[in-house]
């Protein structure tokens, strides 16, 4: 506009060299020329670790548990990733850097899924690989239907899930007075939604099973391939004499051992359990009873439910 210098130094009370430079900047780039920089470090900078090392480290979380490489963690820690790293490159960080590193990675404090000692990864992969596409396979050609089935057990003291509460002062869940209640749960799922099942108030056994198995096939309207685990009673001489015989309603097939994450069945009893859990407990086993029946009715008229249970990534293998 015309205005000296010193005009605009007396009116912004700015130094004249600050007021010089200004102007400069503004003569050399116009007005974005005085969008201030951002100051500090550099994005990347001052890091310790280089890119392969980076790397080499999140892969080693992701593949192998710490006591695989003998180390005294049971899980991945903050402090376990900080030995890893002095162990491996020499570098003594700090906790809260190793923490900024597992941030930046995208690595968040989770609670693991607990896998059995026992399990056989060969067994695993071989039913993956071989063993279920050839089951697939020949429900196809047969026309069969596969159910997943598994037993679970339901208690009225087993309570489940947060409950908000000011910081400071921890939700109690009461326990139940009374004597303790427990019955016993079969069902199957199909990755179409379908859901069968019956509660049993007593122990369960073979002939329990083979009357949930003669409901099932008199409710199915073709041959049913029900994948089971390796429960002995699943594999008792009562139970395959019974199924022999019926070879043209049914079939059964039987998971790896130990590799309960392979059973999108498990998915329904963590469902029925959460809801009976989330609610109010139960003091006699027939309020428990319709708790569960209510919850497993449900479940029966919401096939779009039932059938997410098949998205979970550890059973997506059995979802078509």
């Amino acid at each position: 506009r015309g205005i000296g210098v010193m005009q605009i130094v007396e009116q912004t009370g700015l130094s004249w060299a600050a007021v010089n430079a200004a102007l400069r900047l503004y003569g050399s780039g116009g007005a974005a020329a005085l969008k201030p920089q951002v100051r500090g470090k550099k994005m990347g900078t001052g890091r310790h670790l280089s890119a392969e090392q980076e790397q080499a480290i999140q892969r080693t979380i992701c593949d192998r548990r710490p006591e695989q490489l003998k180390m005294d963690f049971a899980l991945w820690s903050r402090p376990a990733v900080k030995q890893l790293i002095e162990r491996n490159y020499g570098l003594a960080l700090s906790v809260r850097a190793v923490g900024n590193y597992l941030a930046r990675w995208g690595f968040t404090p989770q609670k693991p899924i607990k896998k059995a000692y026992e399990q056989r990864p060969e067994a695993v992969q071989a039913w993956l690989d071989e063993e279920y596409p050839e089951i697939e396979k020949r429900a196809k050609a047969e026309g069969a239907e596969i159910h997943w089935g598994d037993e679970t057990a339901l208690v009225n003291t087993d309570v489940r899930g947060r409950s908000y509460a000011p910081v400071g002062k921890t939700p109690v869940a009461y326990a139940v007075g009374g004597t303790r209640q427990k019955l016993s749960m079969i069902a199957t799922v199909t990755n179409q939604g379908k859901t069968r099942w019956m509660i049993i108030d007593e122990a369960f056994n073979a002939d329990k099973l083979i009357e949930f198995l003669t409901a099932l096939i008199k409710d199915a309207d073709r041959k049913v391939f029900l994948i089971l685990d390796n429960l002995r009673v699943h594999h008792s001489k009562i139970v395959k004499a019974w199924v022999d015989e019926r070879k043209d309603k049914i079939e059964l097939f039987y998971l790896p051992s130990y590799s309960p994450d392979l059973n999108p069945e498990e998915r329904l009893n963590a469902d029925l359990k959460h809801a009976i859990g989330s609610k109010v407990p139960a003091r006699t086993k027939a309020k428990l009873k319709a708790a569960a029946t209510d919850h497993m009715t449900m479940l029966e008229k919401s096939p779009q439910r039932v059938s997410n249970y098949f998205r979970d990534p550890k059973v997506a293998y059995a979802a078509s």
